[in-house]
């Protein structure tokens, strides 16, 4: 296991986000570029007018998108001109007064775009300046009139629209978190000894490969150590499986809160454990090694009544561009042999 890293939020989430956002770009590019074509033929060369300058942003905020990856900048392009063209067909009324209509996208748009809280913050100051533009009339000829009973309807539609909404976005957010969380709970299975909750033999593969990769990207050194507790079978004979396992779960702890940050500790198999060492030479490793070995002659494990002591043998291999994972492991391994047939308790090679 590696010591806690910070994670960044999820990539899967980040492209889903980034592509619905610029599909919805599209869509509004394509829909009011259409209409304001539809205007020009009607001769309605204002609201034409209004469409067209919608459908160019959206596509400024769909290039920004795909050009420079800005997602909260193509966001806010896109959310802040629907507002602002939606207080257009408010005011001025659209076709046939039919443009308030079109402020039900608002809604589900916003809690998506920027968010449960922050959309829901938007929805609030939209609806007040609708209700103004709306309730208080400028006298200005351009302005278009409704009905109360249809200013109040539209008010309450929206409102409910945009309970549903919020209701849907808190819901899809609930559920992705609970699916993520789920995803990196059977991950850490996955890749977890479940006695010891070290990184199990799959998880430290993956991480030697990911360090051979940087390895050959940056040239640094990197240090295995196979760590095998020697006699362990007596300890099962003498104590019972139960302090075998008390004493596997004793040894993992210890060894994890004696490595670095970048280092990791595996339960490479039964009671052998391997050390990874990031940026650490063959000599270094044996430093840290005699280290990890002068703890363990003065360690004691306490097992309900009993005092279980036990030593350990380590076999040390320096991974470098020219060998492979499987060399370096079988090299190490060779030396944790030669260290038990010297009279165990011992580190190989010597440095």
């Amino acid at each position: 296991m590696q010591k806690p890293l910070k994670t960044n939020s999820p990539k899967s989430k980040e492209y889903n986000h980034s592509y619905v956002v610029s599909l919805f770009a599209l869509v509004g590019m394509s829909i009011t570029g259409i209409m304001g074509v539809i205007g020009l033929l009607n001769k309605s060369f204002v609201l034409a007018s209004a469409l067209l300058l919608a459908s160019l942003v959206y596509f400024i905020g769909y290039y920004i998108n795909k050009k420079f990856r800005n997602v909260a900048l193509c966001s806010s392009i896109i959310i802040y001109s629907l507002y602002l063209f939606m207080f257009y067909l408010v005011y001025a009324g659209g076709v046939e007064n039919t443009g308030p209509l079109w402020i039900f996208i608002v809604a589900p748009v916003s809690v998506f775009i920027h968010g449960l809280k922050r959309g829901l913050l938007n929805i609030s100051i939209f609806v007040i300046i609708v209700t103004m533009i709306m309730f208080l009339p400028t006298g200005d000829i351009a302005q278009a009139t409704y009905s109360t009973e249809f200013k109040l309807r539209l008010i309450y539609s929206f409102l409910t629209v945009t309970f549903l909404s919020a209701l849907y976005e808190y819901s899809r957010e609930q559920s992705y978190n609970h699916a993520l969380e789920l995803s990196k709970k059977y991950q850490q299975l996955a890749n977890m000894d479940p006695l010891t909750q070290l990184s199990n033999r799959r998880d430290a593969l993956g991480i030697l490969k990911h360090e051979q990769a940087r390895i050959t990207r940056n040239k640094e050194p990197l240090s295995i150590i196979i760590c095998d507790i020697d006699d362990f079978k007596k300890v099962n004979d003498q104590y019972g499986h139960n302090a075998g396992d008390a004493v596997l779960i004793n040894i993992a702890k210890l060894f994890y809160d004696n490595i670095r940050e970048q280092d990791c500790i595996a339960r490479w198999g039964g009671e052998e454990f391997l050390f990874i060492l990031p940026q650490t030479l063959a000599k270094n490793a044996n430093t840290f090694a005699e280290k990890i070995h002068e703890i363990m002659q003065n360690h004691v494990i306490s097992y309900e009544d009993k005092e279980i002591k036990v030593t350990i043998s380590m076999g040390i291999a320096q991974l470098d561009g020219n060998k492979s994972i499987d060399e370096v492991i079988n090299r190490a391994d060779k030396y944790l042999y030669q260290a038990k047939d010297a009279g165990r308790n011992q580190i190989f090679p010597k440095y």
